[in-house]
């Protein structure tokens, strides 16, 4: 007898729909015979399903049993198969029967009592469900029902056991769907545990991190050993616009496909912060694999990705950065396939001014030769510190600010004043793909960023003495319209352009 069951496979973080077909026939010997293009974790869900019946009180069939996951071209990979797989073999069988297969989809791993577990990229799949003609419903996992809940126009049926999904399936049992709730997990998870508050002094670089985050830019920062330098960096989330529900959607399924949510937390509701080792490889940087998976850039998606002592990571791994920070998106080839994965974050760097740390620093002296700091900055190449828009040095703090009693500028204060530029900016790009200044094209630049004289003037001669490019030449004007917006200015004053030239004084002082 065949039964036939939809399902779904991740590629990447995409969910395409798979259609499980099983079929059992009498014959001599007991045989399982798996196809398809499974992955490993695929193969061995046979041995998980033979018990899952029996411990579950149904009847293992002795019989030769065919199980084809079509398309056959399609790797089929993770544990997600079990449930679709097993049903298939329990309907195949005869031991149920039901109407309700056509208009719901199945995904699940099995436990070997039966019972079900998380599983990965449950929102992508809702997604591709409730996209895809035909189909009612979705039955997933209980641990991953609120994830996949937050997709509108499809049911989604959370079931704890196998013997559950039969009872729903034979219309023995009504199983209510898990109900959407955006609002409530907005309101209990989007709250930040860290504070612009708690860093003392540094008014001079939280004027440059309002900036940055007022426009999308991203920010380099050159200071001693406990400067501040890190702090600042782990705040800046808390200073971003919240997360907009569509906007939520797009980074959650980034980390649903890699099973990095938390237990508890079937949504991200605030901006992500991520913080990779100097130590990660290309492919933990941008993604990649056999079957590409998505990287640190990724998953910093909507957030920050922080690069701290970036002169210690690899030259190559910064290069590879390049193109994500002018697209927004990362592209994996492979012989076979190419996969997109979305890549628009916010860029925020760190490093010490020598291999010592201490260059500039009068409070101690600094034994770095000429030739090891050239080698130090060596690392970091033209092409991609032209891609980061503000340089700033962020010096130590003296004992005075330490000890104050007041607290800094705080984060609500900041965050309004990154509210209200970039009010002005979805107006300003209303109807085109730029979302921030910081993604302005070359056309927006010359049609929003129009200068005075006395303006053109001091870029011209700033640009002639640093010695800038092209690109950094938009950056700064980039920069010019964000500090306009910060002051609520429909025109570009000279004092504008002025404080835009000197977020990019490092130019000068280390590279040129």
């Amino acid at each position: 007898m065949l039964a036939k069951l939809k399902t779904f496979s991740l590629l990447g973080i995409d969910a395409l729909p798979v259609e499980v077909e099983v079929d059992v026939s009498p014959a001599g010997l007991s045989k399982t015979i798996l196809v398809g293009l499974p992955e490993q974790a695929v193969k061995e869900s046979t041995h998980r399903v033979e018990r899952a019946i029996v411990n579950s009180g149904f009847l293992r069939p002795q019989t030769r049993v065919v199980i084809n996951l079509a398309p056959a071209e399609l790797p089929k990979q993770a544990a997600s198969f079990d449930l679709p797989i097993t049903l298939g073999i329990l309907a195949g069988s005869g031991q149920f029967e039901s109407n309700r297969l056509d208009g719901y989809a199945v995904v699940g791993e099995l436990a070997l009592d039966g019972s079900t577990r998380p599983t990965r990229g449950a929102l992508s799949m809702a997604m591709a469900a409730a996209n895809q003609d035909g189909l009612r419903g979705l039955l997933v996992p209980r641990a991953s029902a609120a994830e996949a809940a937050v997709v509108e126009g499809i049911e989604v049926i959370p079931v704890g056991s196998l013997a559950e999904v039969v009872a729903f399936l034979a219309g023995e049992v009504e199983i209510d769907p898990t109900p959407p709730q955006l609002d409530e997990l907005f309101g209990s998870l989007a709250n930040y545990d860290l504070d612009f508050s708690d860093v003392r002094g540094q008014e001079m670089a939280k004027r440059a991190v309002t900036v940055a985050a007022a426009g999308g830019h991203n920010l380099l920062m050159l200071g001693p050993p406990g400067s501040g330098k890190t702090m600042l960096a782990k705040r800046m989330p808390t200073i971003l616009p919240e997360l907009h529900a569509a906007e939520s959607i797009e980074t959650t399924r980034i980390y649903s496909a890699l099973g990095l949510l938390r237990p508890g937390q079937p949504l991200l509701a605030t901006r992500p912060f991520r913080s990779p080792h100097h130590t990660i490889s290309d492919a933990g940087m941008v993604g990649g694999g056999s079957t590409p998976a998505p990287g640190e850039i990724s998953l910093a998606h909507n957030g920050v990705l922080f690069l701290d002592e970036l002169p210690e990571f690899n030259r190559r791994t910064l290069e590879v950065l390049r193109q994500p920070l002018e697209d927004g998106t990362v592209t994996i080839s492979r012989a076979l396939s190419r996969t997109t994965f979305p890549a628009n974050f916010m860029l925020v760097a760190a490093l010490n001014p020598c291999p010592c740390g201490y260059r500039g620093d009068p409070r101690h002296s600094c034994h770095c030769s000429v030739p090891q700091i050239e080698r130090y900055m060596a690392k970091i190449s033209g092409p991609l510190l032209d891609r980061i828009d503000i340089h700033i040095e962020v010096p130590a703090v003296a004992f005075r600010e330490l000890s104050g009693g007041s607290d800094g500028t705080s984060s609500a204060t900041m965050r309004e004043q990154v509210t209200r530029a970039r009010r002005r900016q979805t107006e300003r790009f209303a109807g085109t793909h730029a979302r921030y200044n910081g993604d302005m094209s070359h056309r927006q630049v010359r049609k929003f960023c129009v200068l005075n004289k006395e303006s053109q003037g001091l870029l011209q001669a700033s640009m002639d003495e640093m010695g800038l490019s092209a690109r950094a030449h938009d950056k700064i004007l980039r920069l010019t319209r964000t500090i306009a917006d910060l002051d609520e200015s429909e025109t570009i004053a000279p004092q504008h352009l002025n404080e835009a030239i000197n977020y990019r004084m490092l130019d000068r002082q280390l590279w040129t």
